[in-house]
């Protein structure tokens, strides 16, 4: 009996184990579901008589290993830090591996003995790493075959709250990882604007607030998205003068988490006595006001704002002005403020997120300057079955069942989707999930 390794059970999973799952009894697959939260796993196998559950800490060799070893493709939704773990396991026992996470600097060093072993370690597979590169490259290389010359390109994706269920002041809700929110743009962003390489700090990442316009939804605002510099290589578009991956927001959150950031209260690098201490205490002694009287006075003047500007009421309504206990221990301000967040931006059962994907390719085709946008929507069904989830978890799905189908050559080494012989097929099943991209020329 063919076996899946699926490690992780989180927000993001319940499409790709689902998908899995819906194919077990045909292909009679046997799907282990492995997570520490043996309840998550639970509600996302829903009783499938092809699952197998399993509790373990991802950490722990003697627990993970052996799973590893009984699969036949191992996919993986953990921390992108737990990665390695799985990555090791899979080259000493020769399994494919698929990872909707960035290549890190470790699973980069082992390409070459992932090549040597006859392996596929797919990562970036998911939505934003994932959807964006194949969407790219199919754009990329059409033009390419008609001889065009691709000067500016941009991609823009965000995870956001669907119209209808937009009803706080930030309009944003979370419907993936919270934690990935704290640590957003921490390292800084690169990117080629012009023909210069353009390198934005953490500190002014969320201040600029440029947007675009998307069909339908009207002005987003957008900033710039870790090292776009990396892809260059990747895309094969040495005529390039802009190269910018971007994360798109409402213009709202920008603005209002640029204020968090300059308060310093997004810093991870602090420690927080919390014992006895309110969020009033906290921001008062991160910001040095010394009178509780005048705080509000005290935010908007550090912030070069009225007391009653839209960002001020933003800050107001999170509640980090009032008396409320922080409750016991240590913390950063960041984990502070996520605990804030996760009360505030959580997603009620009926909530609907969004996923938006927007792709603008300015090129030269017989001396013609041409447009190319190529707009994604989708909205969720409600909490549990988000966009976010179904985005991120069919592509990694689809991939591995045609792997083990033998539908697809597998790329060798530690690779990105950006080939076509992996791209047409996944993007092609996508589309029949309602993963589908509008194109406009002009």
């Amino acid at each position: 009996m063919t076996t899946i390794l699926i490690a992780g059970a989180g927000k993001s999973s319940i499409y790709l184990i689902q998908y899995l799952l819906e194919y077990a009894g045909r292909y009679k697959w046997n799907v282990i579901v492995a997570d520490g939260d043996g309840k998550a796993i639970d509600e996302k196998i829903n009783g499938s008589p092809y699952a197998e559950k399993a509790v373990i800490d991802i950490t722990n060799i003697a627990e993970r290993e052996p799973l590893v070893k009984r699969a036949d493709i191992v996919v993986s939704l953990m921390p992108p830090h737990l990665h390695i773990h799985l990555a090791k396991d899979c080259l000493k026992h020769k399994k494919n591996l698929i990872t909707s996470s960035y290549v890190s600097e470790e699973l980069k060093q082992m390409d070459a003995a992932v090549k040597e072993a006859g392996l596929m370690f797919m990562c970036e597979m998911g939505l934003d790493p994932g959807i964006d590169h194949m969407t790219a490259n199919k754009i990329i290389h059409s033009i390419h075959r008609v001889a065009g010359s691709i000067y500016s390109f941009k991609s823009y994706c965000g995870g956001l709250i669907a119209p209808q269920s937009d009803n706080n002041p930030w309009h944003y809700k979370f419907s993936w990882n919270p934690k990935n929110i704290i640590t957003a743009g921490l390292g800084g962003a690169k990117y080629l604007g012009n023909g210069k390489h353009v390198d934005v700090p953490y500190e002014r990442i969320f201040e600029n607030n440029k947007k675009i316009k998307v069909d339908d939804l009207g002005m987003l605002a957008y900033y710039p998205n870790r090292d776009s510099l990396k892809y260059l290589d990747t895309y094969d578009i040495p005529e390039i003068k802009t190269f910018l991956r971007a994360t798109l927001r409402y213009s709202s959150f920008c603005k209002g988490w640029q204020a968090l950031l300059t308060l310093g209260l997004t810093t991870t690098e602090d420690s927080i006595e919390k014992d006895g201490q309110t969020h009033q205490g906290w921001v008062m002694a991160k910001t040095g006001c010394t009178d509780r009287k005048v705080l509000t006075a005290h935010i908007a003047r550090k912030l070069g704002l009225e007391t009653d500007d839209k960002v001020m009421n933003m800050l107001k309504w999170l509640g980090i002005f009032e008396e409320t206990p922080l409750g016991t221990g240590k913390a950063s301000s960041g984990d502070i403020l996520l605990e804030v967040l996760l009360d505030k931006w959580k997603m009620e059962p009926e909530d609907k997120d969004m996923v938006v994907m927007q792709h603008e390719v300015e090129y030269l085709h017989k001396d013609r300057k041409t447009k190319l946008t190529s707009t994604m929507v989708i909205e969720g069904e409600g909490r549990e079955h988000s966009a976010m989830a179904k985005t991120v978890g069919l592509p990694m799905g689809i991939l591995a069942r045609m792997v083990l189908n033998n539908k697809v050559t597998r790329p060798l080494g530690v690779v990105i989707p950006n080939m076509a012989s992996i791209y047409r097929p996944v993007l092609s099943e996508l589309a029949h999930h309602g993963i589908i991209f509008k194109e406009e020329v002009e």
